[in-house]
């Protein structure tokens, strides 16, 4: 099972897309145990959105559908 995942930094307003065979610790990774990447500057992280998939070419076709502008107006209304 594969997760695409949507991660949002309130204090920054920026949006993350990503996924994981494990969502629980690809979270704990974002927000605690990484020492560097982009991720890092951003912190505190709050899951947002997630899609569970059944297969890895599903899942990366909607992860690139949510990077697109389509995508994140899709996202970003789900903030407001």
């Amino acid at each position: 099972m594969f997760t695409v995942y949507v991660l949002y930094s309130e204090k920054y307003d920026k949006l993350y897309i990503g996924s994981t065979s494990d969502l629980k610790q690809r979270l704990l990774s974002h927000n605690e145990l990484a020492r560097k990447g982009w991720t890092v500057k951003y912190r505190p992280w709050k899951l947002i959105y997630s899609e569970e998939l059944t297969d890895k070419n599903a899942e990366m076709k909607r992860e690139k559908e949510l990077k697109s502008h389509k995508g994140r107006d899709f996202l970003r209304s789900l903030i407001i």
